[in-house]
């Protein structure tokens, strides 16, 4: 991002005043590689209909990477990047259920299926957005995907609410993906809703991630939510590559550290017990089996990861130079994924721009 439009985009904020007051303007070094970040993914990313592109992934579209713009847009008071990220969003991913079509690609919408992520995502920004720009339109429309995932992407388990990865995946026992539940999107859903079933959902997915825990210290990316407690399984679309705490994973850690509880925010603390010592040999990796064993080179995503679990466990300094490695790493080999959690990784553990708790 050019020094200019930094300046400008910091000075929109100041005069702004963005809701919460002076905490949210960029003062500090994290602060200015938050601001940094999200507007490098946004530029580099976002075309300027309000698509954004997987460059690097045949150019597709996905639900998760407008929700991501979406909530960078929120977080750093650029309205004008977040009107056309939803307006692209609404006009070609939303069904007419309130859900967001997961994949486009080549001029139209090729898996129409909702990822929960995405959609509760689109939600939290939605509503961060009715907040920071004090429109009631964006509040109807979050209020609305949030009515429609309770509707349609949770099941009942044990006499609870339970997010689903998707319609799809409902049917008893339910298939979860533990890297899309979000405490602080819970909890701000449940406050502009007043539903009691997002303080629900966040207990069932601490204790979703507390079962699976017993087990290993590292989430997988894939879970069943079985009546029994919950088991980790292979990714639906891959079975053959087994289970492992992967490139959905590496978001646990950066979702929770980000939560407002001391209870929440410990789990993300205790993935550290395994990667810090990881860390501090010089060993961490990209993926890992759920035994600890490696499997595949750390990734921009997967430093992240650690560097949530790491601020959540009280290692402050450790947790920025991983994200300082995440950023470099990213820079050497772009992704649209990595840049992307390059991003929301600095705003999450390192502003309160998200909102304050």
């Amino acid at each position: 991002m050019a020094a200019s439009a930094l300046l400008a985009v910091v000075a929109w904020r100041l005069a702004a005043g963005l809701g919460s007051g002076a905490s949210v303007i960029p003062a500090t070094s994290t602060e200015e590689k938050a601001l940094a970040a999200a507007t490098h993914f946004l530029d580099t990313y976002m075309d300027q209909n309000g698509r954004v592109v997987r460059r690097d992934q045949g150019g597709s579209t996905v639900s998760e990477g407008q929700a991501y713009a979406m909530l960078l847009a929120a977080a750093i008071g650029d309205r004008d990047a977040f009107d056309r990220a939803w307006s692209w969003t609404r006009a070609n991913l939303h069904r007419s259920d309130g859900l967001l079509s997961s994949l486009w690609e080549n001029g139209h919408v090729v898996d129409p299926n909702p990822a929960s992520d995405a959609d509760l995502d689109a939600a939290h920004a939605l509503l961060i957005a009715a907040q920071r720009f004090d429109d009631d339109g964006y509040r109807s429309d979050g209020l609305r995907i949030a009515a429609a995932i309770l509707g349609s992407e949770t099941a009942e388990v044990d006499g609870k609410p339970v997010l689903t990865a998707g319609t799809w995946a409902r049917a008893a026992p339910p298939t979860i993906n533990p890297s899309y539940f979000d405490p602080r999107a819970y909890a701000l859903l449940g406050a502009m809703s007043g539903d009691p079933r997002w303080d629900q959902l966040e207990s069932s997915s601490r204790e979703l991630l507390d079962g699976l825990a017993a087990r290993s210290p590292l989430p997988p990316d894939w879970a069943s939510a079985r009546t029994t407690g919950p088991v980790a399984i292979p990714a639906p679309s891959d079975p053959a590559a087994g289970v492992r705490y992967g490139f959905d994973a590496v978001r646990v850690p950066v979702r929770w550290a980000a939560a407002c509880t001391p209870e929440n925010r410990a789990i993300a603390a205790r993935e550290w017990s395994f990667l810090g010592p990881q860390e501090a040999a010089g060993n961490l990796a990209g993926e890992y089996s759920l035994d600890g064993q490696p499997l595949s080179p750390a990734s921009p995503a997967a430093l992240v990861g650690a560097a949530g679990a790491a601020r959540a466990d009280g290692h402050t300094s450790v947790s920025d130079a991983l994200l300082d490695r995440a950023e470099s790493a990213d820079a050497a080999t772009p992704t649209y994924y990595g840049a992307a959690w390059v991003a929301l990784g600095r705003v999450m553990l390192n502003t309160d721009w998200l909102g304050p708790c």
